[in-house]
């Protein structure tokens, strides 16, 4: 298994030279790690890219739409079974190990910190919903995602240890995996239920790593599709269409330097997003026939929103996040993404250029999780000539994407970052890169 081979197999796949080199050289580091950690050579090799999201924001886990693709960066994973149940997994990038006995020991340790916590959670999960099954692992992965940057990484490495134990344990023949998850759609689902601790079809939750998300992410790592932005609807995922990046497009992506985190503090901020959506079809269905979602109340009926605006004013006692404003912004951002499906196609960059200032001023007036820094950079993009640039992820801090003529993308990216950084000379962790639309979570070997 040779770093040079496998980053071979994925420059076909979306990623242009410099990002095929980047992988070459992650898959040197993972390996070169693996060999100091076990007597064995690897049998696996697994890429799992983060995710670029266009249009969607704080959409999917209320049923509504989204535009999202891969990015060209991710975590690179080696891996070979192990006998004794032992999961061992080592950060080759930190130089940080972890190890989970599969089938002992998994109670939640709301004490641990970081990726630790994410691996636990993963390991305990598919142990209860595969009862038995072999999940012994020698892991080893690293990353080049800039972390917590609004491009799921929490998400991409749930992904990456949910898949290889998948893989390394054979549950795709089992009956609990044949009753519940028929395509990889299903599958992704099932990966953001580990994230979120929800139940998946028979499968049991549990607390999951305490976020409140939806399966946006996951989806679009799982079936996302080179050089393209995927469409999809949400509860239970659907996948809807795929659009060509026009050619004379691409992507560059600009990480803020602010952490877009899930944890801590910023947990309750993240959350209430989610809990306000919650809230809104918990007043729909108090009153009003029940719906899975809140996307399937508003278009249960022409007045819907309307009822429901009416519904939630009467219901709303000073939530973190306006109800009124929460639903608005639900509305208005659900609908960019058909408009932006079409506008995409057509190569319309005028009407892409206005769907996307309108989602971040949305972003910024109505969700409320815009930093100075992500504003910024949104601004910033359209004022140097993007044709289109939005915030997107979680929120909070994190990225914005510019969508600009390619080939003035390399210059473009040198002067967006150089005018961040006057106007905020303290974000040194600021980075700016090349962001075509690569490969989705690829088997290498």
């Amino acid at each position: 298994m040779l770093p040079a081979e496998l980053s071979r197999q994925l420059a076909p796949l979306g990623l242009g030279a410099d990002e095929a080199l980047r992988k070459e050289v992650l898959f040197d580091l993972v390996i070169e790690t693996f060999r100091g950690v076990s007597s064995a050579a690897p049998e696996h090799a697994l890429w799992v890219p983060g995710r670029l999201e266009m249009f969607g924001k704080h959409t999917d886990y209320g049923g509504g739409h989204s535009l999202v693709a891969p990015v060209p960066r991710g975590f690179a994973l080696v891996a070979r079974p192990r006998s004794d149940g032992i999961v061992s997994v080592h950060d080759a990038s930190r130089r940080e190990h972890f190890v989970v006995a599969s089938q002992s020991g998994l109670e939640a340790d709301e004490a641990l910190k970081g990726w630790r916590r994410y691996a636990l959670t993963t390991v305990r999960r598919i142990a209860r919903n595969f009862p038995g099954a072999p999940l012994g692992a020698d892991i080893v992965f690293a990353s080049d995602l800039p972390p917590a940057s609004g491009m799921s990484s929490s998400s991409a490495l749930i992904v990456a240890l949910a898949a290889t134990l998948v893989r390394l344990g054979g549950l795709e023949a089992r009956s609990e995996w044949q009753a519940n998850i028929g395509h990889p759609a299903e599958a992704a689902g099932y990966y953001a239920s580990i994230e979120n601790g929800s139940p998946f079809g028979s499968l049991s939750g549990d607390a999951g790593v305490g976020t409140h998300g939806g399966s946006e992410d996951h989806v679009a790592i799982v079936c996302g599709r080179p050089g393209h932005a995927s469409a999809w609807r949400f509860v239970p995922p659907a996948h809807l269409a795929d659009v060509p990046i026009p050619v004379e497009w691409g992507f560059v992506i600009a990480s803020s330097g602010v952490a877009a985190r899930k944890t801590g503090a910023a947990r309750e901020a993240y959350n209430n997003l989610a809990l306000t959506v919650q809230q809104l079809l918990g007043v729909w269905n108090a009153d009003q026939p029940a719906q899975p979602s809140l996307r399937a109340a508003l278009t249960s009926a022409p007045d819907a929103a309307e009822r429901l605006r009416t519904l939630a004013a009467r219901a709303n006692t000073g939530t973190p996040l306006d109800l009124d404003a929460r639903l608005q912004h639900f509305i208005n951002e659900d609908q960019r993404v058909a408009a932006a499906v079409r506008a995409l196609g057509a190569g319309d960059g005028a009407a892409l250029g206005e769907l996307s200032r309108a989602s971040q001023e949305d972003a910024e007036r109505l969700l409320r999780n815009q930093v100075p820094e992500t504003s910024a950079l949104a601004r910033g993009a359209r004022d140097l000539g993007a044709v289109a640039a939005s915030s997107f992820g979680a929120g909070f801090g994190g990225s914005v994407w510019a969508l600009v003529k390619k080939h003035d993308a390399a210059g473009f990216s040198a002067r967006w970052l150089a005018a961040f950084r006057s106007e905020f000379p303290g974000r040194e962790a600021a980075t700016v890169f090349e962001s075509p639309a690569g490969p989705a979570l690829t088997w290498i070997a």
